[in-house]
């Protein structure tokens, strides 16, 4: 390589974070500007907020571009202007045309936190979490027109043992999706290393998140209803309505012992709350009522006297 590979950084929430600081200290490459989301008004005074992506970005003097969409004719000129020569996206959040896919020599690179092709699409982490995973991971990949489907260039496995919180879980992977990028990046721009097509075999899709879908379902076995507690964290959060108030539901386990509930029923159990489903009862750890504290449990039941 002549010197530094002109580079577009396109990104926009927490999780793109570590990718964007090492590309920052990196020799390879000369970041032109990222591309993130517009900003989204927040609070209760619905002030506008800038992305974490644009946040670190401005920080660092480097310029910030927030198209609305990216099929326009002016903001294609404008990225192809820049003579990006390589796109480096993650947590972007937003499909990339073939336009702009088909801008750089290089192609463009896509930080997904799975093992592809299992857990492709919007919340990959969340789907490793409700299906029980004995692993997950990081892949990089060079983008194409599908949803998560490009040729597959590096892979990094993680172990789970079952306890993961989503949140927790989405920092460890993008912490190692930017040592996975920066390790395999110099064989990449200088075109020793080949992308393989992903397998046909073990594709699944996730999707995004409605609110709703965090209501817990005592049709379903509690050890689902577990899992759906650490995958659903921060947002859409897992709730029940209780007493006529919405509790929602921060940390819970399956009952060791066979205890028989009527699904959908909570009841006194271990000392704290129990939750009736299908197949065993969820013990509700830490709760939080409609507009109060974080609480166990246990301190919810003494208040209610149950």
């Amino acid at each position: 390589m002549a010197g530094p590979v002109r580079t577009l950084f396109f990104g926009s929430g927490s999780v793109a974070l570590p990718a964007l600081s090492g590309l920052f200290e990196s020799e390879l490459v000369e970041l032109d500007s990222v591309v993130t989301a517009p900003p989204r008004p927040a609070g209760r005074k619905g002030l506008l907020r800038p992305t974490p992506v644009a946040g670190l970005a401005a920080a660092r003097e480097l310029p910030v571009r927030t198209p609305r969409t990216l099929r326009d004719e002016a903001v294609l000129a404008e990225l192809r202007a820049t003579g990006a020569q390589l796109i480096v996206l993650a947590d972007y959040g937003r499909i990339i045309p073939a336009a702009v896919l088909d801008l750089p020599t290089h192609g463009a690179l896509n930080i997904h936190p799975s093992l592809l092709p299992r857990h492709r699409g919007a919340a990959p982490v969340v789907g490793a979490i409700l299906a029980g995973d004995r692993a997950t991971g990081v892949t990089i990949m060079r983008m194409d027109e599908g949803l998560d489907t490009g040729p597959i260039v590096a892979q990094a496995e993680v172990r789970l043992d079952g306890t993961e919180v989503a949140p927790e879980l989405e920092a460890r992977l993008a912490a190692l999706g930017a040592e996975l990028l920066l390790e395999h990046l110099p064989a990449w721009l200088a075109g020793t290393l080949a992308a393989r097509p992903q397998p046909a075999a073990g594709a699944s899709l996730t999707r995004l998140l409605r609110r709703e879908d965090g209501r817990l379902d005592p049709a379903r076995p509690a050890v689902e209803l577990e899992r759906q507690v650490r995958a659903y964290q921060p947002w859409p959060g897992s709730f029940l309505e209780h007493d006529g108030v919405r509790l929602k539901v921060w940390s819970a386990a399956v009952l060791d012992q066979p205890v028989s509930v009527e699904p959908g029923r909570v009841v006194l159990t271990e000392g704290t709350l129990g939750l009736g489903t299908v197949e065993g009862v969820l013990r509700l750890d830490e709760v939080q009522p409609a507009g109060r504290r974080r609480m166990s449990g246990a301190e919810y039941r003494r208040g209610k006297r149950l």
